[in-house]
């Protein structure tokens, strides 16, 4: 059976705690002090902890200076006082969540049903640690550069938490894959993970989709809608481009962080939300935010635990990896099986990949298809180009990121553009900027046919629309 303990100088608090849990089917102790928090554990160790902060004889954060004393049991700070600076700490020690108090029965509910025994998801992450040496993967994740295996090391420190995590990374390098992975090592696993992506629904739709509505809370709402949050309830919800949402939007949303409640649009009443949230975006956080393009309070509250996804371009080691496990899949979908000839595999990861895995997986697919044989060789594979780097670059790419040699400070940039058409780029410009004037100089030299201006790109036709839609609301198309 389930055991508990409560560690709590408040008695009626600890005491409603306990006859709460008893409810649930767990046996139950309880400690107001640090001293007798260490004598219950001795007793008997517990499956979970509900730890206060604040003790007679010192702080709760005590009991993790003994490694072994909280080491098979999952612990949650449940506190009064709290902060951001707490929150990182304990997750830094070992916490796996952080309640502030007053404890609902909801939210006691929803910490109930997720206890897990950390051994077994260290075992969990062990197994997968053991298949990433033996075949290159990481759950859905694949390559084993040293910038993924740091990666791979943070997604199992913050899986089995229940913190916020920030993914930052270029379009095309996986997000969704980590925030998927993240949720599937979680114990909110059995409950759903939902993906919205913030760039994609209208700014009118957004927050009933986020949120729900009411029946006849706007024109058009002939029923009661459900939004992310009720749909995502005890599981992990996932916004993508987080950068796009509106500035209004974002106050909602920070309220939700802090307070755990939000209110369907049209709604009088708020409601209890049980939900982790994972967030992303493919630009610089800190540049969103002096763009005001981002909430700097928003973003310190997301920031909890920063992912920061590498470029294909900084990993090119894992290219043939990659590129041979999507070939694999296509040729299951298929029903025909290919290979790589080895001058093909040479060819892919010597290319820079500005389109990413996406660009990657695209590029395979097209191959399969035009190979006559059962071979595919260089002849469908990216041509040689402004996407390509020199043999020493791929040699670098196996142990360290892809660092550009620096130009005299008089130098200008130009970057090529097909049939031998220039952008012309002053040092010191933006990254951003600088992306800007590529596109629309690309979208002008295709006369304006958004398809082969992509192609040219390197980027998806959805990823065009949005930097369009974006550099249209900036007045800056």
């Amino acid at each position: 059976m389930t055991h508990a303990l409560i560690v709590d100088d408040d008695v009626d608090s600890a005491a409603m705690l306990s006859e709460l849990i008893a409810m649930q089917g767990l046996t139950v102790a309880t400690a107001n002090t640090l001293r007798d928090a260490r004598k219950q554990l001795a007793l008997q160790t517990p499956d979970l902890v509900l730890l206060d902060l604040r003790l007679p004889d010192g702080s709760g954060m005590d009991l993790f200076a003994d490694p072994e004393l909280l080491a098979n049991s999952e612990v949650v700070l449940v506190t009064g006082h709290a902060s951001l600076e707490t929150s990182i700490l304990a997750l830094r020690l070992g916490a796996v969540d952080y309640i502030v108090k007053p404890i609902t029965p909801k939210q006691l509910q929803g910490v109930l049903s997720r206890v897990t025994k950390p051994a077994v998801l260290k075992a969990e992450v062990a197994g997968l640690s053991a298949e990433l040496a033996s075949s290159g993967n990481f759950g859905q994740l694949w390559g084993r550069s040293p910038n993924m295996l740091r990666v791979y090391e943070q997604i199992s420190r913050v899986a089995g938490t229940g913190v916020t995590v920030f993914i930052t990374g270029e379009s095309g390098t996986g997000k969704e894959v980590v925030a998927q992975t993240i949720h599937d090592l979680s114990r909110r696993r059995k409950m759903p993970f939902l993906g919205v992506n913030c760039g994609a629904i209208s700014p009118n739709l957004i927050e009933s989709e986020i949120f729900g509505h009411e029946k006849g809370s706007f024109t058009g709402a002939d029923r009661q809608h459900q939004g992310f949050f009720e749909r995502a309830a005890g599981g992990t919800l996932f916004l993508d481009e987080i950068t796009e949402m509106p500035l209004d939007l974002q106050v909602k949303l920070l309220r939700v962080l802090e307070t755990g409640r939000f209110m369907r649009v049209g709604a009088t009443q708020s409601q209890e939300t049980d939900v982790r949230i994972i967030a992303a975006t493919n630009r610089s956080p800190l540049q969103a935010v002096a763009d005001g393009r981002l909430r700097v309070d928003l973003m310190y509250r997301l920031n909890v635990f920063p992912i920061d996804l590498p470029p294909l371009r900084e990993r090119l080691s894992d290219v043939p990896l990659l590129a041979g496990r999507f070939l694999r899949l296509i040729g299951e979908q298929e029903g025909k099986e290919k290979r790589f000839a080895p001058e093909a595999l040479t060819k892919l990861a010597a290319y820079a990949w500005p389109g990413n895995v996406r660009e990657l997986r695209n590029a395979v697919h097209r191959a399969y298809v035009m190979a006559p044989g059962d071979t595919i060789d260089t002849q469908w594979l990216p041509d040689p180009g402004e996407g390509y780097v020199d043999a020493a670059s791929v040699a670098v790419a196996a142990v360290s990121p892809v660092v550009a040699p620096a130009a005299p400070e008089s130098a200008v940039g130009r970057a090529p553009a097909p049939d031998g058409a220039t952008v012309v780029l002053p040092l010191g410009i933006s990254l951003a900027e600088a992306e800007h004037r590529l596109i629309l100089a690309t979208l002008e030299h295709y006369g304006r046919q958004k398809e082969r201006t992509a192609a040219a790109l390197g980027i998806s036709l959805k990823t065009l629309y949005n930097r369009l839609k974006q550099y249209e609301s900036d007045g800056k198309s």
